[in-house]
């Protein structure tokens, strides 16, 4: 796939492509991303595509270790509103929305959402696959998530990379069967995987363009760079660069940041 269907348009995906993570959330494991008046949230999106970002991420539900659980209808409390200021003042931004519930992707697509990012991989809302074909939607498709309750829980697994590759196969295969062709991978850093697990991923990264299809990689910032460094996630900047640099020269696709204008001038120093 060198090109990403955004309804009306094309992303061309030749070349990296940097996406904006903007959470609409009091609990992000990283404050930095956190956005609440719409002056702010317009002023967060001005910010990123100024410096460059290729598509904005929006979501509202938490997922850092011990977050609370909200309502179907809390969720698009907190996202439709969003998508309505960012359409206003962004028509021509590539937007995509965060979410593992297949009434909230219906929702947010009807508010002119491009992409579903589903963290859940089909496991939470297995109706998210219906919702995808019917809406010629590009799809995210994560592995590492069970059950909400579950999904940092980690185990030791000597054949993580085959499991992983044999979930995407799968997912794949049911995807196409409904007509949803337009798919990203998400081998799902951070996400019920030991911080030696998400790193036997990361070295084999280049191993999954065997199933043809575009790599997104989301490390921003995350507990496997600050806690094998001993920090925190406002220290994990050079972790996260270090670490995306491997993943430019494995032939990852989408990179899913908190610091667009860093991960901008990564890709242009090495010449991408």
């Amino acid at each position: 796939m060198r090109h990403l269907k955004l309804r009306d348009k094309l992303l061309d995906l030749s070349q990296p492509k940097v996406m904006g993570i903007i959470n609409i959330t009091p609990d992000s494991f990283y404050e930095g991303s956190r956005v609440s008046a719409d002056e702010a949230l317009i002023n967060r999106v001005k910010s990123m595509l100024d410096e460059g970002a290729d598509l904005i991420d929006i979501g509202s539900f938490s997922t850092r270790p011990g977050s609370k659980e909200i309502t179907l209808k809390e969720e698009l409390k907190r996202l439709l509103p969003a998508i309505e200021i960012i359409r206003k003042h962004f028509p021509d931004c590539p937007l995509s929305v965060d979410t593992f519930r297949s009434q909230v992707a219906k929702a947010v697509l009807s508010e002119g959402a491009d992409i579903i990012n589903d963290i859940g991989g089909l496991q939470l809302d297995v109706k998210m696959t219906e919702v995808v074909a019917e809406n010629n939607t590009p799809y995210i498709l994560m592995h590492g998530v069970n059950t909400l309750k579950t999904m940092h829980n980690t185990s030791e697994n000597d054949e993580l990379f085959r499991d992983v590759c044999y979930f995407f196969s799968e997912k794949l295969s049911l995807l196409q069967s409904h007509g949803a062709t337009e798919v990203i991978l998400d081998p799902g850093f951070g996400f019920g995987k030991t911080i030696e697990q998400n790193y036997e991923l990361l070295h084999k990264l280049e191993l999954f363009q065997l199933l043809e299809r575009p790599l997104l990689m989301g490390v921003s910032r995350k507990s496997m760079i600050y806690k094998k460094l001993h920090t925190s996630p406002e220290e994990a900047l050079n972790g996260t660069t270090c670490l995306n640099t491997l993943g430019l020269m494995k032939g990852v696709s989408i990179f899913r940041v908190h610091d667009v204008k860093q991960m901008k001038e990564n890709i242009a120093l090495l010449g991408f």
